[in-house]
């Protein structure tokens, strides 16, 4: 099965700096294939570690679980959106500054309890408070979550930087119907 071509190839961002931007953006979309064929969506705070994205949830069997349990193709997105701006002389003629990465690839559960150890101090590492004066590396309830480690198969970034004034309506006119009148 071939990939999709980015539609959007002036938007492409660099293989580098997407895996930079998995290590840094705070938290990601996953979205897995139900039973019924509908798509399950999920916020979840992440980790890139070992080359794979990590995340985890309480160890009840939910939709989530049953999903990956029954088909381990998964997608997930992480976004940073920056500024919106116009380009135009009409109110639609606006664009917005952002970075996104979309992966896809495969999800399976993490059960060594060794890697679910280094999850929760990356995880720590990455949300905790640095100078919280509570005990570090003890993660009692460690039994009572369930680890998900995302293999990548295939990656797309995108991104639009934030035009200087200069390349901005009134000062440049990008109208994109410009025989329009209001």
């Amino acid at each position: 099965m071939s990939s999709p071509q980015l539609r959007r190839a002036d938007r492409a961002m660099s293989e580098p700096r997407a895996y930079a931007m998995l290590e840094r953006a705070f938290s990601g979309q996953l979205a897995t294939i139900g039973a019924d064929g509908y798509p399950y969506c999920i916020p979840l705070l992440y980790i890139w570690m070992d080359g794979e994205i990590y995340v985890h949830t309480g160890s009840a069997t939910g939709h989530l679980r049953a999903n990956v349990e029954r088909e381990p193709r998964i997608c997930f997105e992480i976004d940073e959106p920056n500024e919106v701006f116009d380009y135009g002389r009409f109110e639609c003629d606006s664009g917005l500054a952002y970075q996104s990465v979309i992966v896809f690839g495969k999800i399976r559960i993490a059960e060594e309890r060794a890697v679910k150890q280094r999850f929760c101090e990356a995880l720590m590492e990455k949300y905790g408070k640095p100078d919280s004066k509570r005990p570090k590396g003890f993660f009692p309830r460690i039994d009572m979550i369930t680890v998900y480690a995302i293999a990548v198969e295939r990656m797309t970034g995108k991104e639009m930087a934030l035009p200087a004034l200069s390349e901005q309506w009134p000062a440049k006119d990008r109208t994109k119907t410009p025989n329009a009148h209001p």
